[in-house]
């Protein structure tokens, strides 16, 4: 607080109050915000969009930032379409089965699990109680539901019948209605299961000054199962499966950003409106 101004006075100095009111695009990130202006949306919503995805080897020509960066442009168009506040990135996740490839980080499931317990709670405790995870790696999906368990647990244990009414729901940004219809239809079964085409084109529309090019051999990589990150090397060499990346364009990509903000935005609002 500036020495001498009350919070009111405080509020009008920042812009808090125009803040309310001038925010329609929605484009509201918590890292670029003041804690007055988190008050402030505080008082007309309790939800917050949270972006979670890996940092893992894709592939030949698939950025290692691909999921966290999918999941962030998407988390961020959500907001602009939702008036929601956008946390950050939680840009690490569950990628251990991709440590043979350099780049790769990875938390251990039960560090992930600390993570993500320790964002929602904190949030929580300044009143937020519906987190919308965006998720952008299919590693994350068992630990982000063991989390959400834990956070359940947790509040129920210590807090009873005063606990907050915390709700955490996790989508997958490739589950959303469409995106999948139009992924077979641009790209048939070279979309493969990873460092996949759709992802690839995400990438290229956000960062378009980072688009990699490679000769890949054969263009649609083998499919298959894999144990651990040794196994998944040796039997997918350059890190894809099932997929041909070089069908990607950043002109795919701006289409299943459309169609995954679009259904995204309809799932938070109903989230919010839930009972």
């Amino acid at each position: 607080m500036i020495a001498g101004l009350s919070i009111e006075a405080l509020r009008t100095y920042v812009g808090v109050d125009e803040f309310v009111t001038r925010r329609g695009d929605g484009h509201v990130q918590l890292q670029l915000s003041t804690w007055p202006e988190v008050e402030a949306y505080l008082s007309r919503s309790r939800g917050i969009v949270v972006p979670i995805g890996s940092t893992e080897q894709h592939g030949p020509t698939g950025l290692i930032g691909t999921d966290a960066i999918c999941a962030e442009v998407i988390a961020r168009g959500v907001g602009q379409e939702s008036d929601a506040l956008v946390a950050p990135t939680i840009n690490v996740g569950m990628a251990q089965h991709h440590m043979a490839f350099p780049g790769t980080m990875t938390l251990r499931p039960s560090t992930m699990v600390a993570v993500i317990r320790d964002n929602v709670l904190c949030l929580a405790e300044h009143g937020f109680q519906r987190f919308l995870f965006v998720n952008g790696h299919g590693g994350n999906v068992a630990t982000i539901g063991a989390a959400f368990a834990e956070i359940y647990n947790e509040l129920r244990a210590r807090l009873g019948e005063a606990a907050p009414a915390v709700r955490c729901r996790q989508m997958n940004w490739w589950d959303v209605d469409g995106v999948r219809g139009y992924s077979r239809e641009a790209f048939g079964i070279a979309e493969g299961s990873h460092a996949t085409p759709s992802e690839v084109a995400l990438t290229q529309w956000a960062y378009p000054d980072e688009i990699k090019r490679a000769v890949l051999e054969p263009p649609i990589a083998p499919s298959g199962s894999f144990y651990d990150a040794r196994h998944y090397r040796s039997r997918f060499p350059d890190g894809r499966i099932g997929s041909n990346p070089g069908l990607a364009t950043p002109e795919h990509g701006q289409r299943l950003y459309d169609i995954a903000v679009a259904g995204l935005s309809q799932a938070y609002r109903n989230f919010l409106a839930e009972d």
